[in-house]
């Protein structure tokens, strides 16, 4: 994510670089119309990592804290990479499904709209 400094001139060391993350890599995760969860979770994960373990491991039981957690359909997510839609295999690494340092996740559920369908 670009800084914009408001002096000319101005140089700061970058500390968010992926060389900073002992060899994981940010990835950003949000959850759409589910806003209980108020900004994306910030990941570090290993870019090895296969997608299907990122959303049994990592992200199912983060999600289990919210009210509709449970009833997520797996099979039925809808996923989105940059905000493009996506359709990840689950056997392949994050890398391989081209999440790269600080790249934007997103799922949409769209059979659950937050508690009592509002958005939360």
């Amino acid at each position: 994510m670009p800084v914009i400094a408001l002096n000319p001139g101005y140089a700061g060391e970058t500390r968010d670089r992926v060389e900073n993350f002992h060899g994981n890599q940010l990835v950003y995760f949000g959850w759409d119309q589910h806003l209980l969860f108020c900004s994306p979770f910030t990941l570090p994960l290993p870019p090895d990592m296969p997608f299907g373990t990122m959303v049994s491991d990592v992200i199912a039981p983060l999600l289990a804290a919210h009210p509709e957690g449970a009833a997520i359909d797996w099979t039925q997510v809808q996923w989105l990479l940059g905000g493009e839609p996506f359709a990840p295999d689950a056997d392949a690494s994050l890398a391989v499904n081209g999440l790269g340092h600080k790249s934007l996740l997103r799922l949409r559920t769209p059979e659950l709209r937050g508690v009592a369908g509002s958005c939360n």
